[in-house]
């Protein structure tokens, strides 16, 4: 029989691979480590990621019926700047912090700071699968808005703006006015 790292790994299916199987993990630590690339993103059907280079690293802490998963997941994921339109390559660096009980009751509470939050699976189910929960993460550390660092947007694109990158668009007065760029159309 193959060690449990290999059997995860010879798995068919794209999020089948980021499974922890519940019932075969041993007391004491198990660790696991994965790989999230776009066609993980792709299998979520999400259109905004248009490259990703992740790895997520997981230690499962079994102890009788408490299952404690720490994933940090780091890389950078590529995502089109709002501002030229360009690829924009994010870091992410994301802390995953579960703890994982039997049953069917949802908890009302919300984990406060530095606690873990609480996830319910069934007593019936023999495996906790995170893509979800690492899919879910990922999209949530990123930016509102994703744009390069002042200087760094495509030239090309920026010269269609009204006013040169980084600079303000002030009236008369000095006042910031984000519609001075249109005082004279109709002159």
């Amino acid at each position: 029989m193959l060690p449990l790292r290999a059997q995860i790994y010879l798995r068919v299916g794209m999020n089948e691979r980021f499974i922890i199987p519940l019932n075969g993990l041993t007391a004491g630590e198990n660790m696991f480590s994965w790989q999230a690339g776009k066609e993980f993103f792709e299998s979520f059907e999400n259109t905004e990621i248009l490259d990703a280079h992740l790895d997520a690293d997981v230690r499962v802490e079994k102890s009788g019926r408490y299952i404690g998963v720490d994933c940090d997941v780091r890389g950078e994921v590529t995502v089109e700047c709002d501002r030229c339109l360009d690829e924009l390559d994010m870091p992410i660096d994301v802390e995953i912090r579960l703890s994982v009980k039997y049953g069917s009751e949802e908890s009302s509470e919300e984990p406060q700071p530095g606690e873990r939050e609480v996830i319910f699976v069934p007593d019936t189910d023999a495996e906790l699968d995170m893509s979800q929960i690492i899919y879910d993460y990922v999209c949530l550390s990123l930016p509102m808005q994703r744009m390069h660092r002042p200087g760094e947007c495509n030239p090309e694109a920026m010269k269609y703006y009204g006013a040169p990158e980084g600079s303000d668009a002030s009236d008369e007065e000095g006042e910031v006015n984000p519609f001075s760029a249109l005082k004279d159309m109709f002159k």
